[in-house]
């Protein structure tokens, strides 16, 4: 019962304009926090088309900016483009699709990145700047953790 109840918070504060949010009953405690309030709606799609309820588009916030990544040897150095949240990551739109982005490929502001899956939402991760991907930290199917490098960049 409190994990339906717990699920149904989180799904809730997720899809909510809500900024932060701490339960505490004395035995458990639940602290859910969005680093940056989405700019744009949650923008409604068919079951059809996702198999889910609902699609999210979230920028990358001030928490998982991207930061200087360290410099390997023969390897280039760039920002790094972490994971906004705990969730399963996908480099397509579907398993046959190509992926969003590889190695070399250009991105312009606004072009997704990868697909989050949590709670059933999928949430595009959207380039905040023109970059290009020098690495790939993830796999298709992978869980991620929130923070946990996903890309490595180069501004362009």
């Amino acid at each position: 019962m409190k994990e339906k109840f717990i699920l149904t918070i989180i799904e809730t504060f997720s899809t909510s304009s809500i900024g932060e949010l701490e339960l505490n009953d004395g035995t458990f405690q639940l602290t859910l926090r969005k680093e940056r309030m989405m700019s744009r709606a949650a923008e409604m799609v068919s079951p059809e088309e996702t198999g889910v309820s609902s699609q999210v588009h979230l920028g990358i916030s001030a928490a998982t900016a991207p930061r200087p990544g360290p410099d390997r040897a023969g390897q280039e150095q760039g920002d790094k483009i972490n994971s906004p949240i705990v969730a399963t990551f996908y480099a397509a739109p579907k398993p046959d699709a190509p992926p969003f982005v590889k190695p070399g490929s250009r991105v312009k502001a606004g072009e997704t990145l990868c697909i989050l899956e949590a709670m059933k939402m999928m949430n595009h991760l959207e380039a905040e700047f023109d970059c290009e991907i020098i690495e790939v930290h993830a796999t298709s199917g992978d869980l991620v953790e929130y923070g946990q490098p996903l890309f490595t960049v180069k501004r362009i």
